[in-house]
Parts: structure tokens; sequence; C-alpha cells
């Protein structure tokens, strides 16, 4: 395997890229190394199999998708109500819409994860550790709301994010008077965490 950890970068992005534009079909090494610019045959150089490149995707999926640290210290500078879940919501949403590639891409792999079983367990793990992060932070934090709260949060911005990026004209006038998707991080906090 060649070592280069910043091509193995470009190429890994390179793959998130494919993935999020070609779905899972069209992930190639051939793909990815056209999507790199690189000479062809460069990818397998770098991973073992498509199943090595997918983990790393996955990997590099929970990099790009991760809060900015400094956003996170501003936002957590507030009071710890439903307002401050809220804007972390918000933050959430922005980030899957500045990323929108890295986003699809993470749905692409959850389509794939139903037809292999092997990426179906690490994924699995990989984003039911996710969530459990997320439920530990909002319990540190000391955030309104218990385990259910975020985890029925988790699912209702899940869902939000899904239609935003794939299906916007869905969600266009179903509640008038509220933006979408701003809005509707507003109504789904307002609906799902207690207030204090």
């Amino acid at each position: 395997m060649a070592g280069n950890p910043e091509r193995r970068a470009a190429l890994v992005d390179a793959g998130i890229a494919v993935l999020a534009r070609e779905g899972a079909r069209g992930l190639t090494f051939r793909a990815v190394d056209a999507a790199a610019g690189v000479p062809v045959g460069t990818a397998s150089n770098y991973f073992t199999g498509r199943d090595h490149l997918l983990r790393q995707i996955d990997a590099r999926l929970h990099v790009r998708l991760a809060p900015d640290p400094e956003v996170l210290t501003r936002l957590m500078a507030r009071p710890r109500d439903r307002t401050l879940v809220t804007a972390l919501m918000h933050d959430l949403l922005a980030r899957a819409t500045r990323d929108r590639a890295g986003y699809l891409a993470l749905l692409e792999m959850r389509l794939e994860a139903t037809r292999r079983p092997a990426l179906r367990d690490s994924f699995t793990r990989s984003v039911r550790g996710d969530l459990e992060e997320a439920v530990e932070f909002h319990r540190a934090a000391g955030l309104p709301g218990g385990d259910e709260t975020v985890t029925v949060l988790y699912l209702a911005v899940l869902g939000l994010i899904l239609e935003h990026l794939t299906l916007p004209g869905v969600l266009d006038g179903v509640l008038p008077g509220v933006g979408v998707p701003e809005g509707m991080v507003e109504r789904i906090v307002a609906a799902i965490v207690p207030e204090e």
C-alpha cells in the first residue's frame, strides 16, 4: 500500500465526490482516479478493495461533517436551554448544507450498507457511535431533555436534512409561514425539546 497521506486523503475526498454524484455503483477506482486527477491505477495502490475505500470514506465523512471546534465553543458559551439546542441544530443543518456532497455520500453509504453485510456492521457501529456521542454530549452539557429527547431530535433533524438535500420542494408550503429548512428547525426543536 502506498503511504502518501495527502494523496490518500485526496483520493478519499474524490471517492466522496464520486459517491455523492454517481452513487455506490459508480464508485470505482477508475472513477476515483479521474475525480482526483491522478493516473489510472493510483487508487488501487492505496486501497485493497472497494470495502477498504468505503471504510476510509466513512472515517473521512465523520471528520468533514464534524462541528467546527471554534463554533461549538462559541455556541456552548450560551445558556443551556432550548435556544441553544436550536442553535446547535441550525449549525448541524448548515454543515450538511455546506458539505452537500459529503452528506449525500453519507446517505449513499447508508444505502450501500443495506446491500453489503460487512459494511452494514461497520457503518452501523460508526453511526451508533455518533448517536451515543450526541446523547453523552447532551447529558454532559446539561441541555434540556434526556436521552429520548436527543434520539427523537436526531431522527427528526435527519429527516429534515434528507428532504432539504434531496427533494427540497417537498416541504415548501407544508406549514404556511414557516421557512424551509431553517423555520422547520425551530418547529422541530419546539415540538421535541421540553421547556425549562
